[in-house]
């Protein structure tokens, strides 16, 4: 399931890579333009899910996960990831200093969207591997510890997100 998560995110990298690689600047700059509102929905939905994390309880069994568990976590990580104005922002920058920006080499483009697919899904794989092998060491009082203090993690920015636009 967390690797799964993380194809979500993987994906949706992939997705604002391939915007910020190919010189799509219609949509780069929409996006731009549009970072307050998805801060806004972004920030929203991470108080939901630091407030929902913050009370939930940790699991005495795993579940049995079902095929629509996957399609489910994959979907909510991908828009999560894509109402983060953030990430479109550091694309941009990052292949504009590398020169893609201005004018666009389509393999070079190209290949530096599938480095970040491939290298975004092995970063979740790895931390998905790791937390799969430490779960028979994790107690439920430890887990309710994580809970909390990745539900407030999480609540923190999300209210960051929703300040941000009268931050700056």
């Amino acid at each position: 399931m967390g690797f799964t998560i993380g194809l979500g995110a993987a994906t949706a990298d992939a997705l604002y890579g391939a915007i910020a690689g190919f010189g799509l600047t219609v949509i780069a700059d929409f996006l731009v333009a549009q970072r307050n509102l998805l801060g806004i929905v972004g920030g929203v939905f991470l108080c939901y899910l630091g407030i929902r994390t913050w009370f939930s309880k940790p699991a005495e069994q795993p579940r049995e996960l079902r095929a629509a568990s996957f399609g489910s976590a994959y979907a909510t990580t991908f828009v999560l990831t894509l109402t983060n104005p953030m990430t479109i922002l550091s694309f941009v920058a990052v292949f504009a200093g590398l020169g893609l920006a201005a004018s666009p080499n389509y393999l070079a483009a190209s290949l530096l969207v599938f480095g970040v697919f491939v290298g975004s899904a092995l970063w979740w794989l790895f931390l998905s591997t790791v937390a799969s092998s430490m779960r028979s060491r994790i107690g439920p009082a430890w887990m309710q510890g994580v809970n909390r203090v990745s539900g407030g993690i999480i609540l923190a920015f999300g209210v960051y997100a929703l300040a941000s636009p009268w931050l700056h």
